[in-house]
């Protein structure tokens, strides 16, 4: 019975485990979304949101305790600098997933993970923006 077992192991050791979600949540605040497992999304998203609360501290124990987590200094300048002032007002509810449906190679159900209120151009937007600026340019000349 698993009454009050809390996390998935995901089928690895807990060192393991532990490194796969240092690495997810330095991947999710440096590109603010990913596309991961439904599973693994499902486990960073408390581990995600439990370092967003504290960079919103905004001091120096709340940085070391982070950095202790995430070992890459510019992921965590730009929680503290960017994120944190992002989500100041916010009481929680940081990340939002999203349900993609299976994977082809092994049918394991597919989530995208991201932050909410993320500021991230799609590759649709980007390419319609450098044809607006190449159409304006050209009537230019």
């Amino acid at each position: 019975m698993r009454h009050r077992v809390q996390g998935r192991k995901l089928g690895r050791t807990s060192e393991h485990r532990k490194a796969l979600l240092r690495n997810l949540s330095n991947e999710l605040f440096d590109k603010e979304r990913i596309c991961t497992t439904l599973h693994k999304a499902k486990e960073l998203r408390p581990y995600a949101e439990k370092l967003v609360t504290m960079a919103k501290r905004e001091t120096l124990h709340a940085r070391r305790l982070v950095l202790r987590e995430i070992h890459n200094r510019d992921t965590v300048a730009k929680l503290f600098d960017t994120l944190s002032a992002r989500y100041a007002q916010r009481p929680g509810g940081y990340t939002r997933i999203i349900k993609l449906g299976p994977r082809r190679g092994d049918n394991a159900e597919m989530a995208l993970i991201e932050l909410v209120d993320a500021e991230i151009a799609s590759a649709g937007e980007a390419d319609a923006e450098e044809q607006g600026k190449d159409a304006s340019s050209s009537k230019d000349a």
